[in-house]
């Protein structure tokens, strides 16, 4: 899937299992759809699905979501503790890859479109698609939930964006839109409903109205109480994690629980979480702790252990996090195949893969090599000395090694990219014109892939220079093999990059400086550098 966007819509059930089943079936029966998660809550009477697929997929899984839910939920009988106004109370859209956020709130009008024409009933547009600035929060949309609807309905400044402003008792109304990713992010307290809420509020950006905000920016909160559970929660949704991350949530949650001497029991995430969010808390907690994690699973289970994310149920990073469900690379990856199949494509009758795959390939096995010789110092009681030393200087390598791997496909693609724009038709000055500007941006992106290789492996020298001064000693020839790898890989890069700007127009891209660079010239100018001052292999020093 080249493009991919995420929809979750929440429906006001959560209890009623041939409800939940039948809504979910809905969405998984629809072509082009994946379901990936169904979240359904008791206490809040409400189930979140997770789903994605192209655009106009999502819209119509949605759309046969939201006619089951149209059969099946009636408001008049709901009852919850989650804030809600329809049977399907909200449906983002949200991008995810290959889309922009115009794109999702297109996705939004479609939905809202069909929807309110097909049902007769109101629809709200919120987020990035709203209509009116008043509208942009979803709590503000939903003020007075659905018991206000009726009176809300008469008032001219909440006539919906699409639909009638009449009152449906057994739907109500839906608010759909386009968002970034939201994190719903609830932490457990053995205490009582209005101990959760009041943190809640002192944590949430809109606090207790505009003269009392709260200390948390793009986080919205409320307290409630899990029967089933026996516990209290303090509710989050995380609007955007790069602006107040999961572990800030916990720890400020942690701190005000500590001042009303509550304890905290864990936490859950509803829904599915971005690997990004969960890899940036371990990175706090190895940074509080001091701890040396390197592998991405044992950071994730450091997270999962940290801020007691089985507490409730057991916590599957395999079935939450949503890279994992939806792989970002291509459905055939050359990274898939064994190294024998591997060899064989390579020597096969075709171009690509070719020296920009192999180059990749070579880089990512060279700093793999050297990450390998630090973790055979690192932790060995012989060379317990430099294990403060080895703690800094595997982290590149390993980091290195995880984005060169991906340029092994991105080459391939980026080639194969070229000759599809090369056999554009060039039959008319119209056609001519389109021709070259495709060939010029599909070229571009031929460069742009080796020399990302070049300039990741650039700043390894250094870094492989002291590891092969105070290193284990047996790994003498496998730094040597990784130095001779590292600076085969930028070869290739800088002769690809030469071959692929010679038939670029465009001379401002042609001139300007890599990345890193502080002295002005042309992409790839120069011959490449190996180890500073050192000729790979032969004179990289080894104690």
């Amino acid at each position: 899937m080249s493009q991919l966007v995420e929809c979750v819509p929440n429906f006001s059930e959560g209890n009623n299992k041939e409800v939940i089943d039948a809504i979910s079936g809905a969405i998984a029966q629809t072509p082009g759809c994946v379901l990936l998660d169904v979240d359904a809550g008791p206490s809040t009477n409400r189930t979140v699905c997770t789903f994605v697929g192209r655009p106009e997929c999502v819209v119509s899984g949605a759309l046969n979501a939201a006619r089951i839910a149209w059969r099946l939920i009636d408001m008049s009988q709901h009852r919850g503790e989650h804030p809600r106004m329809g049977a399907l109370d909200v449906c983002p859209f949200i991008p995810v890859r290959g889309v922009s956020m115009e794109d999702c709130v297109l996705c939004a009008q479609a939905f809202g479109q069909q929807l309110a024409e097909e049902l007769s009933v109101p629809v709200y547009l919120y987020g990035e698609a709203a209509k009116v600035a008043g509208r942009r929060s979803l709590p503000a949309v939903r003020a007075g939930e659905y018991e206000g609807l009726p009176e809300k309905l008469k008032q001219a400044e909440w006539a919906p964006d699409f639909g009638p402003s009449t009152f449906v008792p057994s739907w109500g109304a839906t608010v759909t839109g386009a968002r970034k990713f939201l994190i719903a992010f609830n932490i457990n307290l053995l205490g009582t409903k209005e101990q959760a809420h009041r943190i809640a509020l002192n944590l949430r950006e809109q606090g207790r109205g505009k003269d009392q905000p709260g200390r948390l920016k793009k986080v919205q909160g409320i307290g409630w109480y899990l029967e089933e559970k026996k516990l209290a929660q303090v509710s989050t949704n995380l609007l955007d994690f790069e602006v107040t991350a999961l572990h800030t949530v916990y720890e400020e949650t942690c701190r005000e629980a500590q001042e009303l001497s509550l304890p905290v029991v864990g936490s859950q995430l509803v829904g599915l979480v971005p690997l990004q969010a969960l890899l940036d808390a371990a990175a706090f907690y190895c940074h509080r702790e001091n701890l040396f994690v390197l592998e991405e699973e044992h950071r994730i289970r450091l997270v999962v252990s940290r801020l007691g994310l089985d507490s409730l149920a057991p916590f599957s990073p395999a079935e939450r996090v949503i890279e994992y469900l939806v792989p970002e690379g291509p459905e055939q990856s050359l990274l898939d195949l064994s190294l024998r199949d591997f060899v064989r494509e390579v020597g096969a009758r075709s171009a690509a893969p070719g020296g920009g795959s192999v180059a990749a390939a070579a880089g990512a096995m060279g700093a793999a090599l050297a990450c390998m010789a630090g973790q055979v110092t690192y932790g060995r009681r012989r060379f317990e000395h430099l294990d403060a030393a080895m703690r800094r200087l595997i982290p590149p390598f390993h980091k290195a090694a995880a984005q060169l791997a991906p340029l092994v496909d991105a080459d391939a693609q980026a080639f194969a990219a070229c000759l599809e724009a090369m056999k554009l038709p060039r039959n008319t000055p119209e056609e001519g014109n389109r021709h070259a500007a495709v060939l010029q941006q599909r070229l571009r992106q031929a460069v742009e892939v080796p020399l990302a290789l070049a300039e990741t492996v650039s700043p390894l020298w250094p870094v492989l220079r002291e590891l092969a001064l105070c290193g284990n000693l047996a790994c003498r020839s496998d730094l040597q093999v990784a130095a001779k790898a590292l600076e085969t890989s930028v070869f290739g890069a800088y002769f690809n990059v030469l071959t692929n700007l010679r038939d670029m127009a465009d001379e401002a891209f042609k001139e300007q400086p890599p990345a890193g660079s502080q002295e002005p010239g042309r992409v790839g100018a120069g011959q490449p550098r190996g180890p500073a001052g050192m000729t790979a292999s032969r004179d990289l020093p080894v104690q």
